[in-house]
């Protein structure tokens, strides 16, 4: 899976590519944390790490791999608040599904906010990939202080999402048995909107619980309902731990009917609406694809695996409160591909694709925006600019040139 490049703290850094084969490479690293208490912080990174085209074993990992980090009291300045190095040891790393997990706590600093920036490097080569991190250490929000766990994993879940009926636990760094609200939301959120759409936004419409009820920490559940679930150590925070329970399948897109909505990106409304009414979505949808294609079979064969294949990359890396698919990073991610480079700030998200069509040096901005069930939900500034970007790209899916 294309993961997008992770930024330094004070200038972006290119997405590392596989070396060839039997080579050792880490290629992305995405990361969390959990507050242990007002003094210590529990991080972890989650590394995608190879050798050649294999992936790498937590042995292999201990004896190439070292780990230092450094916290800054923000983007952009040199003020440390503390550093250190990690030993690293079976204790410590672990290859949970298809990443490299790693746990190792930090003293946290008398700040209400600081930067981590690790550093993971290979002995005695000059190898390096960094990963930023964004660590309220006071906020104490559920977010903070719960990780979801599954049977599979010691490790908490980085994501934002849970499939039907998987057994989880949410759990404190330091255990103990707590009473937790959940409220339950059985509601539809819309697709990202056009890069080009200006237009203001309407007044946001209220959301309504359809449910609510309470759980226990450090015992197992099981939801057995899709939807959006918000779970609060204390009804009166505004902020919660969101939860989206998603079918069996996800993040890949299998049924019919949801195959066809992220068609929206790159299709027309007539085009939507005509294989909306029809009585066999999945035979419909192929037709489409064919037609698209001037008939060319293979052609439309590969362009479906490649299309939905970036829908299911947006959802593993960008769902949040809502399918990743459906957020202004997904949106962009699907129809332009990972960008060649990322600029992260404390509130921003700058990324630049090198080159798309006619145009060079194109930026996307993300704008972090507050968000009762996450706190990485980011928002695209939009400009009808795009317009000249954007149309010869989709073209380019419907033609078959992406492929």
């Amino acid at each position: 899976m294309k993961k997008i490049p992770e930024a330094q703290v004070r200038s972006s850094e290119r997405q590392v590519q596989p070396e060839p084969a039997e080579e050792l490479s880490v290629i992305a690293i995405q990361s969390k944390y959990l507050l242990r208490d007002t003094t210590q912080t529990k991080v972890f990174l989650y590394v995608d790490a190879y050798k050649g085209k294999n992936i790498i074993t937590p042995s292999e990992f201990i004896s190439v791999f070292n780990l230092n980090y450094v916290i800054y009291s923000d983007y952009g300045t040199r003020e440390r608040l503390g550093y250190g190095n990690v030993k690293l040891d079976t204790d410590n790393v672990r290859r949970i599904d298809n990443k490299i997990v790693i746990s190792f706590d930090v003293k946290s600093p008398n700040r209400d906010y600081g930067v981590l920036l690790s550093e993971i490097s290979q002995t005695g080569t000059l190898k390096k990939v960094l990963n930023d991190l964004t660590i309220r250490f006071k906020k104490q929000t559920t977010g903070d202080l719960y990780g979801i766990y599954t049977d599979a994993s010691d490790e908490p879940l980085q994501r934002h999402y849970i499939n039907t009926n998987q057994t989880f636990t949410l759990k404190k760094i330091n255990g103990g048995k707590d009473q937790l609200h959940v409220f339950y939301y059985d509601h539809t959120f819309e697709a990202a909107g056009s890069p080009m759409n200006t237009a203001p936004k309407g007044v946001s419409k209220s959301l309504d619980v359809d449910s609510s009820f309470t759980i226990s920490s450090d015992e197992p559940l099981k939801f057995t309902k899709e939807g959006l679930y918000n779970i609060f150590t204390d009804t009166t925070h505004s902020e919660g731990l969101g939860l989206l329970v998603v079918n069996e399948r996800y993040p890949k897109v299998t049924r019919p009917e949801l195959l066809l909505e992220p068609l929206l990106y790159v299709s027309t409304n007539t085009e939507i609406n005509e294989i909306k009414k029809a009585e066999n979505y999945k035979k419909t949808l192929d037709k489409y694809w064919l037609s698209l294609m001037n008939g060319n079979a293979p052609v439309a064969q590969q362009s479906i695996r490649s299309f939905y294949g970036r829908v299911e990359e947006a959802n593993q890396l960008f769902t949040t409160y809502k399918e990743g698919w459906k957020t202004d990073k997904g949106m962009i991610y699907i129809v332009l591909g990972p960008p060649d480079k990322v600029q992260r700030s404390k509130d921003k998200e700058v990324w630049t694709y090198n080159q798309r069509g006619n145009a060079q040096n194109v930026n996307f901005t993300f704008n972090r925006r507050n968000n009762q069930f996450v706190d990485d939900h980011y928002e695209l500034v939009r400009y009808a600019e795009y317009q000249p970007i954007w149309y010869p790209v989709v073209e380019a899916w419907r033609n078959g040139s992406i492929r």
